[in-house]
């Protein structure tokens, strides 16, 4: 570890300017498709009076919970004082603000009048968990900010571990937050449950560290730096442990409910009859985003494969934004119970299930949210000094002679 340097990437090539062109062109369609949408109105999405939140709220909501778990490399360096970590802090510090900048800037874009965030910004209601977060997420920035300061400048480091348990704690506070905006609509019988709290945390874990794990290795592999096993089979099985806790968790959501005589019909939708919301959750969530991971991590001859790696992390992204789609949309798709125990009827679709198919518009800014946290990181680890030099295993290893 004492001979740990490091140094910004070429930024020289015409690969990176690509690169980041390309990226450029991504976002600023996602902009203009916003603008779009502000101009037309947003009748020209798949968005209605029963499904308000539509696909860019489940881009939007997947990356600041990914935010927090990106964080996880810098706390378990900081926090629980593990060496082989450390080398990897600077990055997570970073990704971990990047997705939060691109997840909010799609949530402000998709407001419909996003000069409006100004009141809330001034006006606060703290009976509202939504004012809640707006200084979770802008306590997130200052903090992670502080933290990754205090870890790249020399004469600020010793103060680094308590700036590291600060963002740690302010972190899961945050993702409570996000989890607790669902939790406490207790309208919506799909969102009703103390559970998604701590299930939008570990929720976060698997998420922030599959996309960590991605770039970490596209970084390495485009800047051709040295990265040994040692790091990554550590990451590895950090990420099945957290894909395992993430059914768990989803097991005990879904049985709670099923306990509950009220839920049944909510549970019957989403397991057996919704249809997309069915088929998302199985097949996208489960298979795709949970077991198939789980195999590819744990199969003894994909030990040290770096392929079945990446696949399982690409799958675990795919399952994540299932997994929020059904929660987000199929939530709202199920309908209102305005008055258990009667039938009701009227212009308003009461006890109808909403019918939502995303447009292109909201595909579009969805994808520019995304792009715009990979500027974020590709410019920054050109400009400053976030990578290592080198990842081998007989530097990052502590066991290595």
């Amino acid at each position: 570890m004492d001979s740990l340097r490091y140094s910004a990437i070429e930024a020289r090539s015409s690969r990176y300017w690509m690169l980041l062109i390309g990226l450029g062109l991504i976002a600023l369609i996602g902009g203009l498709s916003a603008h779009h949408m502000e101009v037309e109105g947003h009748v020209i999405t798949g968005m209605n009076n029963q499904v308000v939140w539509g696909l860019p709220h489940v881009f939007a909501i997947f990356l600041i919970v990914a935010a927090s778990g990106a964080l996880n490399a810098a706390s378990i360096a900081s926090v629980f004082g593990k060496v082989e970590y450390k080398p990897l802090a600077r990055l997570s510090a970073l990704l971990a603000l990047s997705l939060l900048a691109g997840g909010l800037a799609v949530l402000v874009l998709d407001l419909g009048r996003p000069d409006r965030l100004i009141v809330a910004m001034t006006t606060y209601n703290f009976k509202s968990i939504f004012a809640w977060n707006i200084f979770l997420y802008t306590g997130f920035f200052a903090i992670v900010g502080v933290y990754l300061w205090w870890m790249m400048d020399y004469p600020m480091m010793k103060h680094s571990k308590k700036a590291g348990l600060v963002a740690f704690i302010w972190r899961l506070i945050l993702t409570t937050g996000t989890g607790s905006i669902f939790g406490f609509l207790v309208a919506r019988s799909a969102y009703d449950s103390a559970v998604l709290a701590p299930m939008f945390i570990i929720m976060s874990f698997a998420f922030g560290m599959a996309i960590y794990i991605l770039v970490l290795m596209a970084a390495y592999s485009w800047t051709r730096r040295p990265l040994g096993n040692y790091i990554l089979n550590k990451l590895r099985n950090l990420l099945g442990v957290f894909i395992a806790s993430v059914l768990y968790f989803v097991a005990v959501y879904h049985l709670t409910n099923l306990y509950m005589t009220g839920q049944h019909e909510v549970e019957k939708f989403i397991l057996l009859r919704g249809g997309i919301y069915t088929s998302l959750f199985w097949f996208g969530q489960i298979l795709i985003g949970g077991l198939i991971p789980l195999a590819l991590i744990y199969m003894p001859q994909t030990k040290n494969c770096r392929f079945t790696l990446a696949a399982a992390c690409g799958l675990v992204v795919l399952g994540g934004l299932a997994q929020v789609y059904v929660l987000v949309i199929g939530g709202q798709a199920f309908p209102l119970e305005m008055f258990p125990g009667m039938e009701v009827s009227s212009s308003f679709f009461d006890g109808v299930v909403g019918e939502y198919f995303p447009s292109i518009w909201e595909v579009l800014l969805g994808f520019g949210g995304v792009a715009v946290a990979l500027i974020l990181v590709v410019v920054g680890i050109a400009v400053l000094q976030f990578l290592p030099d080198s990842l081998a295993d007989n530097i990052v290893d502590p066991h290595s002679k």
